[in-house]
């Protein structure tokens, strides 16, 4: 592979991942992009539901929207998005996201450089391809973006995974919750029921809430309970078991709005999910339930997080719907979280 001279570079494209969990695991690539690139343009083509992930980020320049299912849609959009990233003028793009369109789109765009993953028959389209050894689908979802760096023999220090929040969207959280009827000193527990890809991933209704219940004897506790548009029923099921403690956010939130408000959590409680990176991002104490997932390669890259998991044959199995009896869940009991989450609010940090 030919070596890149950061100083030639003067704007790159990087194209992002598609899912939000990804997208905040992709945030120390960024950081160390803007380290070896520090007087480059850096311009985010991404999907719409995730660019609010890079809102604010200091790392980046621009963000263009990819909107596959209205301007860009079918293969005329694609054509219509390589006219649209021509005008940039690009010398650079970065591909995290591993499929053959992104290869195919950016190499429509003529960019010289083009550098990524050589996965999916797309070697041929790539000017820097790296090869992505069966080793580096272990690592976790972080350290697999930074190797994309490293084959590229630029630098690729870790780093922390990050969001960042605006001092008027701080505002406008604790507005929400005064609003909502939280009281100035309320001890704010963020509950996350839900999950992306299946109800695999998802740990029990009914213990979520009876977790609920057995916090509520915290003085002025409140309950945040998070989920995206189609978990409406799934919160309101909660927040009616444990009564008038709980607000039921589902589907009443923007991401950011949803950034804003797991930031004035004191815990979060949470299936492995988006929600549950981004909590990590905002280095808030919390719990993640894990079950059909792998936790080594999607863990939440935080110190302050805390897994708990039991383990069966069958797990990790990564299917988005349980074929047999949920066990990686049903073994996890309300007691389970329960006294990690007692433990956490009262200042441990746990092991």
């Amino acid at each position: 592979m030919k070596p890149l001279n950061p100083s030639s570079i003067h704007r790159m494209v990087i194209r992002t991942p598609n899912w939000v969990g990804d997208a905040v695991m992709s945030t120390p690539f960024l950081r160390a992009v803007r380290k070896n690139f520090p007087h480059t343009h850096i311009t985010l083509l991404a999907k719409p539901w995730v660019a609010p992930v890079y809102a604010n980020n200091p790392h980046i320049d621009h963000i263009i929207i990819y909107n596959d299912a209205g301007h860009h849609r079918g293969l005329i959009g694609k054509f219509r998005l390589a006219k649209d990233l021509r005008k940039h003028d690009f010398d650079l793009a970065l591909l995290l996201q591993n499929a053959f369109e992104a290869a195919f789109i950016v190499w429509m765009v003529a960019i010289p450089i083009r550098l990524g993953y050589d996965t999916d028959v797309r070697k041929m389209l790539l000017t820097h391809p790296v090869h992505r050894y069966p080793s580096l689908k272990r690592l976790h979802q972080i350290d697999y973006y930074l190797e994309i760096l490293k084959g590229a023999k630029l630098t690729a220090n870790p780093s922390e995974m990050e969001v960042f929040i605006s001092q008027e969207e701080k505002r406008q959280a604790i507005q929400l919750m005064r609003t909502s009827g939280c009281p100035d000193r309320a001890c704010i527990i963020g509950i996350n029921p839900g999950a992306a890809f299946g109800t695999a991933k998802r740990w029990f209704p009914n213990r979520f809430a009876e977790l609920c219940s057995r916090l509520k004897s915290i003085p002025d506790v409140r309950f945040l309970i998070f989920g995206g548009p189609g978990e409406e029923e799934l919160g309101r099921t909660i927040a009616e078991s444990v009564g008038d403690a709980c607000i039921n956010l589902c589907g009443k939130t923007t991401l950011r709005q949803a950034i804003s408000l797991i930031d004035q959590c004191r815990l979060f409680i949470t299936n492995d999910s988006g929600l549950m990176h981004l909590a990590a991002a905002l280095h808030k104490p919390q719990i993640a339930i894990f079950g059909s997932t792998d936790y080594t390669t999607t863990s939440p890259g935080s110190h302050l997080s805390h897994i708990i998991r039991i383990p069966v044959a069958c797990s990790p199995c990564m299917k988005p719907d349980c074929p047999t009896d949920h066990q990686c869940m049903d073994a996890i009991t309300v007691d389970h979280v329960l006294g990690l989450a007692l433990e956490l609010l009262s200042g441990g940090q746990s092991s």
